[in-house]
C-alpha cells in the first residue's frame, strides 16, 4: 500500500503509456516524453526534471538533452513479471521547479527468448507387458516462461508403433502430455523402447526442447497406485521455518512386493522444485527455503506415485501462502524545498513524501501524518 503526501501538487496520472520489448540494451528509446507532454526542453533542463520508478530498481531514466525516456537497465520480462500475461512498469516524471508530476506506464512485451525445457533430458517409464492397449501414462511437462504465442504450444512424439501421444488441456489451460499404449507389448520380443518427446513454442521461428523416453517392459502388475484424493490443499504462513513438513500425500497399491511398493515423485518446476521437497518414501512435502508472501503467494505442484511395476497416479498439491506483518513501512522523500519563507501561505507544498508497506490487507495499510514537537517547530 502506498500514499503520497501533497497539498497543492499538480498531478496528471496515467497520461502517458508506452510499449517496448524486453531485453533492450541500456539507454534504448522508450518514448519522447517532452514532445508527448508538450514540455519545452529548455524549461525541463532549467527547472529540473527526473524520472522515478516505483520499487527499488530504477528501470527508466530521462535523457536531459532530448527529453526522451530511455531504459536505465536491461529488462527481463520473465524475471520481473513471472507468470503474468500483461507486464506493466510504472514510473513518475517529476518537474521540480513547477512541482508537477506525470505518471508513465510502460508495457514490457515478450520476445521469444526462451525455448521449452523438460529440465532433465531423459524420462524413464516401466510398463508391464500385460498393460492394456490405450493405457495412458503421464509424462513430464515442458516449461517455457514466455507468454502468448511465444509460450509452449504443442508436443510431438517419435519412436515406434507401440506408442502414441495424447495431449490433455488442464483447467489452467496448460497442455499435459500423456503416452498412450497403441499396441500390446511383448517383453520377449522387445525389452525396452526408445522414444523422443518434442515440445515446441509458437515463436517465429519456433524454439523446441526434447526429452528422450526410455520404456522398460516388465512383467505382471495389475494395480496402479491411487492417491487418497485428487487435490491436496494447505495454507501456511510465510514465516513457517525452513525444514517444516507442510503436508503429506498418500497413495496405496494393493499389489505385493515391488509391484506394491509406492514411491513419490515431484514434477520438476523451476519455482516449486527450489522451494519444496517431496520425500520419495513417505510422501511428506517439506519447505526448502523461506517463503515470501509479497513475492509469491501461491504454489501448485503435480506429484506422482509410482509402483515398482511402472504404473502411476497423479495428484495436484495447492499451497497458499498467508501474509504476516513482516515488513515495516518504508518512507522516502522524493522532493523537498531546501528553505521556506516565514510568510509562506498555508497550503504551500514543501515536500513530496512516498510511503510504502509491502505487506497486504491490514498489514499493508499505512497511516501517515507530520509529527513534531514544540522544540522542532521553534528551531
Amino acid at each position: 500500500m502506498c500514499c503520497v503526501l501533497v497539498a497543492a501538487w499538480e498531478a496528471a496520472w496515467g497520461q502517458l503509456r508506452y510499449s517496448v520489448p524486453e531485453e533492450l540494451p541500456k539507454g534504448s528509446f522508450v518514448g519522447d516524453v517532452a514532445k508527448d507532454l508538450a514540455l519545452e526542453l529548455a524549461a525541463l533542463r532549467a527547472r529540473g526534471a527526473r524520472v522515478v520508478s516505483q520499487g527499488r530498481t530504477q528501470y527508466f531514466a530521462l535523457h536531459a538533452n532530448s527529453g526522451q525516456l530511455v531504459t536505465a537497465e536491461r529488462i527481463d520480462r520473465e524475471q520481473i513479471c513471472e507468470n503474468v500475461e500483461l507486464c506493466v512498469l510504472r514510473c513518475d516524471l517529476i518537474v521540480e521547479g513547477e512541482m508537477k508530476l506525470y505518471a508513465i506506464e510502460v508495457e514490457i512485451t515478450d520476445i521469444n527468448d526462451n525455448a521449452p525445457s523438460f529440465g532433465e533430458g531423459e524420462i524413464e517409464l516401466r510398463i508391464n507387458e500385460i498393460a492394456s492397449v490405450r493405457m495412458r501414462y503421464t509424462l513430464r511437462r515442458a516449461q517455457d516462461p514466455d507468454v502468448g504465442s511465444n509460450s509452449l504450444q504443442s508436443y510431438a512424439l517419435s519412436g515406434d508403433e507401440h506408442f502414441s501421444l495424447s495431449v490433455q488441456a488442464g483447467a489452467d489451460g496448460e497442455k499435459r502430455p500423456e503416452l498412450v499404449l497403441a499396441k500390446a507389448l511383448d517383453r520377449e520380443e522387445a525389452a525396452f523402447h526408445e522414444l523422443l518427446l518434442t515440445a515446441s513454442d509458437g515463436g517465429e521461428p519456433a524454439l523446441t526442447g526434447t526429452a528422450r523416453i526410455r520404456v522398460i517392459v516388465l512383467d505382471a502388475n495389475d494395480n496402479a497406485p491411487a492417491f487418497s484424493q485428487a487435490v491436496y490443499s494447505v495454507r501456511v504462513p510465510e514465516d513457517v521455518p525452513v525444514g517444516s513438513a507442510l503436508l503429506s500425500v498418500t497413495a496405496t497399491d494393493p499389489d505385493d512386493g515391488t509391484n506394491g511398493d509406492v514411491k513419490y515423485i515431484q514434477e520438476i518446476s523451476d519455482k516449486a522444485s527450489k522451494t519444496f521437497r517431496l520425500e520419495p518414501d513417505t510422501g511428506e512435502i517439506k519447505l526448502l527455503r523461506n517463503l515470501d508472501y509479497e513475492v509469491t503467494d501461491f504454489y501448485e505442484l503435480l506429484v506422482q506415485a509410482h509402483d515398482g511395476g511402472g504404473l502411476s497416479d497423479t495428484a495436484k498439491v495447492s499451497i497458499s501462502v498467508t501474509d504476516v506483518n513482516d515488513n515495516a513501512p518504508e518512507i522516502s522523500v522524493r522532493s523537498a524545498l531546501s528553505e521556506i519563507s516565514e510568510d509562506a501561505a498555508p497550503g504551500t507544498v514543501v515536500a513530496l513524501v512516498h510511503v510504502q508497506d509491502r505487506d497486504s490487507g491490514g498489514n499493508g495499510e499505512v497511516y501517515t501524518g507530520p509529527q513534531w514537537d514544540r522544540e522542532t517547530v521553534t528551531n
